[in-house]
């Protein structure tokens, strides 16, 4: 319920504090009064739309506080908890607006989007008017309201997950079938990659391998030349070993011949020939430690190259490459593995779309019940009502070509005003007062099968008297059995069926400096003579008095 409602600097309103009742509350006072400013301003911490004329001349800010109690598994609170909002054992909605147009949104003293002020404000109170474009008028709300009053809602949620299901299950079929062309349309390249890969044979770590066994061998190259160098010198034509070999023999058998000086010189000389042989011997270890074939080097440089040719190609390592193969392979395997995967998919798809319909046709056939029940239950409120000429039609509309969260319906709720007009969407063929007057025979029929638990009703007994107005009050107090019903009205026979009476009236502060808008609850002699001035007007007579007591009493 709507338990309480501060106000402060709207328009008329200096500083209001009321405290709400359950059952029926009625709101009356003479035309100009502030009725409307105190709906505006309700509206406004509901999360409507802010204006800058709202706040009050001279201050710096407008506000509004409205306090919701709920019970613990209201859908409201549950969507405060989804939002990380504090839910408190009060739900508290404030709105401040400022003059120049701006607003400023709190759930429970949480900083809110003025969106989610309305998404939460709207799950608890319904305001219903003449002119009014929310609620029941708005057709994107009858599909969920004929649900409310079948009772579809597990129908309903077996809907939306056969939905669910199915929108999943075309969504792998159709990124499958994608798979499978971007597939085909890379199939020519893919093939000739894989084949260009698997021809070269890339191995993990080659390139390593490979560079620095061509850095080894350019070092032998170079090393080459110097061993070449070396052994032309000591064994080439040039070389020194025979004419020292020659020239110690002579000089051997001159000393032999007892010329011994030259003794030392061929001591010399024969250790000069055993230094070149152990040269040559090492010499010729070091060619044998060195023997590489040169297109060896040739070979090494020629796949290396190639390598790292096939990388730039492909715009990745060496390495990379054995993962390039890997992907094209699998994109030539998912054309022959793919279509059986999509032929799998495609028959999971069949079956969620049986399983759709099934339950779309289910729901909807229960609609097509509820909707002649809704429009047998409307049409029994409509006479006492003064609009017992008038029909109200469930307009349903089944397209099974129609795949939905909701299912194959649309759903309007039409009138007929008068027999031999045309009928059609309430809000475009009822006139102010018939729309209201529909609306509360909605409601009456809605009101303990989805309905908000505060529902407001703006002055919908104008134009009317009597026994219409009756009617209109009796609707209103059964309405108040199951939800808080706040009325504003011209009517005595509603005012008089209420349990909590508030009065609306202009109120001089200092000696006229300004007018401001107060509220004061009635009871007792004060309510009755309220009463009294809506039966007779500006002059309360005794009539209208005794008139006034009879009806508060008989109501009572």
């Amino acid at each position: 319920m709507l338990s309480a409602l501060s106000v402060r600097n709207i328009v008329l309103i200096d500083q209001l504090d009321l405290t709400l009742d359950t059952g029926l509350t009625a709101l009356t006072g003479e035309t100009g009064a502030g009725k409307s400013i105190l709906l505006d301003a309700l509206t406004l911490a509901l999360g409507g739309r802010g204006d800058a004329s709202l706040v009050r001349a001279g201050a710096e800010s407008g506000q509004v506080v409205a306090v919701l109690q709920l019970p613990r598994e209201h859908p409201a609170r549950e969507a405060l908890r989804e939002n990380a909002i504090t839910d408190d054992e009060d739900i508290i909605l404030r709105r401040v607006q400022f003059p120049d147009g701006r607003t400023r949104a709190f759930i429970n003293d949480q900083p809110v989007s003025a969106g989610l002020l309305q998404a939460i404000g709207s799950l608890v109170v319904e305001i219903h008017g003449q002119h009014d474009d929310r609620a029941l008028v708005d057709v994107a709300t009858h599909r969920a309201a004929l649900d409310a009053f079948g009772g579809h809602d597990a129908m309903a949620g077996a809907v939306y997950s056969a939905y669910q299901a199915l929108v999943e299950a075309d969504a792998a079929v159709e990124g499958q079938r994608a798979l499978i062309a971007e597939a085909a349309a890379k199939e020519e390249y893919a093939r000739h990659t894989v084949g260009e890969l698997s021809e070269l044979g890339v191995e993990t770590g080659e390139e390593d391998i490979l560079a620095e066994r061509r850095q080894r061998l350019m070092t032998l190259e170079k090393a080459a030349e110097e061993v070449r160098d070396a052994d032309e010198i000591l064994n080439g034509p040039m070389a020194p070993g025979p004419n020292l070999a020659s020239l110690m023999r002579r000089l051997s058998r001159k000393a032999e011949a007892g010329a011994a000086i030259f003794q030392p010189i061929v001591d010399a000389l024969d250790a000069a020939l055993i230094s070149l042989d152990t040269t040559s011997d090492a010499l010729e270890a070091l060619k044998r430690d060195m023997a590489f074939d040169p297109a060896d080097l040739e070979r090494v440089e020629e796949r290396l190259f190639a390598l790292r040719a096939m990388a730039r190609k492909h715009h990745t390592t060496v390495d990379g490459l054995i993962e390039v193969q890997v992907r094209y392979q699998t994109d030539l395997d998912r054309l022959t593995t793919g279509e059986a995967s999509l032929k799998d998919l495609e028959a999971k798809a069949a079956a969620a779309r049986e399983a759709y319909t099934g339950a779309a046709g289910k729901l909807s056939a229960a609609r097509e019940k509820a909707s002649v029940q809704l429009s047998k239950a409307v049409g029994k409120e409509l006479p006492d009502l003064k609009l017992g000429s008038a029909r109200f039609i469930v307009d349903l509309q089944v397209d099974k070509k129609r795949v939905a969260a909701a299912g194959y319906d649309q759903v309007a709720f039409h009138v007929q005003t008068n027999p031999g007009t045309l009928a059609g969407p309430l809000l475009k063929v009822a006139s102010g007062g018939e729309l209201s007057r529909f609306l509360l025979a909605l409601k009456v029929v809605l009101a303990d099968r989805g309905s908000a638990p505060v529902l407001i009703f703006d002055e919908i007994d104008t134009g009317v008297g009597g026994a219409v107005a009756d009617a209109i009050g009796r609707r209103l107090s059964r309405l108040s059995q199951k939800v808080q019903v706040l009325t504003v009205t011209h009517a005595p026979q509603v005012a008089a069926r209420a349990q909590s009476h508030l009065l609306i009236e202009k109120q001089a502060i200092e000696e006229g400096a300004f007018v401001r808008t107060h509220v004061r609850r009635l009871e007792g002699k004060p309510r009755q003579e309220e009463v009294a001035r809506m039966l007779s007007g500006a002059k309360v007579t005794d009539e209208a008095r005794a008139a006034a007591g009879k009806l508060i009493s008989e109501v009572l």
